[in-house]
Parts: C-alpha cells; structure tokens; sequence
C-alpha cells in the first residue's frame, strides 16, 4: 500500500469519527503538526528513535497538539498512529483530512501566485471570478513568487493554469524547439 493510500484511509477513519464541532480544530492541529514534524529533525528524531518509548512519543506528540488546541478525539488518535507507526505519515493524512473537510463544506482550495503582492481590490476581484467560474466556496490563498516575473499561477487541486511571463517563455522555448 502506498503512504498516500494509507493516509487517506486513516483521515476518512478520523473524520467519521469527529463531531462537527472539533473538525477544524482537528485540522488546525493536524496541519500544525505535520508542518512541525516536516521541519523539526528533533522532533522526527524522537518519533521515529526505538529509544524513545510509545507513552514518551505520545506525551511529546499530545503536548504538541495541546498547543495547537487538540480535541481529545485527536488525541486519541495521535495516540494510535504511535501505537501502530504511522507518525510519520501525519503530513499526508494532515493533507487527506483538509481535503475532505473542504469536500464536506464543499469549498474548493486555489493558490494564486504572484510576482508581487497583489493589492486586496485584485484579491477580490480574483476571488470573486474564481467562485463564479468553479460555481462553488473557495478557500483562496495568495503566495509571492518572485521568480514569476509577472503574471499569475493558479493551482486548483491538480491542475496549474500558468500565465506569468517565465511559464510563457518555457511555452515558447518548447514550441520553437520541437521545430
């Protein structure tokens, strides 16, 4: 089975789990989470370390997620992944549960990036065309790419629309180099 298969399973289970009131708690602490163990080499140190003890790996891990406001339904589960090795499969099932709370509330994730920030009139203009061309909620964040040049890249789920000035070039790089 594949980590990504694994993780999808283990949010699903999570989510059928929680009641409506602590899932974006839940999310806050799994997405929090899964940052840290991605940038913490301490923290997957003792995670992953056999002289690190399971009730020593959860009381880390709990403390953590005390921090990020954990609901005890959590905990309980982050108790289970240490039970069963999987703590370091949490940024992927952090990124599974987001993606079904956003299905449940049935919003759509976008990431626009731009060569500089855009101004908050823009933000909403992209915003609003962004919910009238989807026909959904969208939960838009905005990222600086310097390296764009100008222009925009809009990531929604698995697709890229790519309209700054460097994907343009590689567009034109690849078109005058097939000839």
């Amino acid at each position: 089975m594949t980590k990504t298969t694994v993780a999808r399973r283990y949010a699903q289970a999570l989510f059928e789990l929680l009641d409506h009131s602590t899932i974006e708690d839940t999310r806050g602490t799994l997405t929090g989470l899964g940052q840290a163990l991605k940038e913490s080499a301490q923290l997957r140190h003792v995670v992953a370390s056999p002289a690190f003890g399971v009730e020593d790996k959860i009381t880390v891990l709990t403390a953590l997620g005390d921090r990020l406001g954990c609901p005890p339904a959590a905990k309980a589960f982050l108790g289970q992944l240490v039970k069963k090795n999987r703590v370091n499969f949490l940024p992927e099932i952090a990124d599974a549960f987001g993606k079904l709370v956003d299905q449940s509330k049935r919003t759509q994730p976008v990431t626009v990036s731009s060569a500089t920030v855009l101004p908050p009139a823009e933000q909403d203009r992209i915003r609003t065309r962004l919910r009238e061309t989807l026909k959904r909620e969208v939960d838009v964040t905005f990222q600086i790419d310097a390296s764009h040049l100008a222009g925009l890249q809009i990531h929604i789920g698995s697709r890229v629309v790519d309209s700054t000035v460097r994907g343009r070039l590689r567009d034109l790089q690849v078109l005058l180099t097939r000839e």
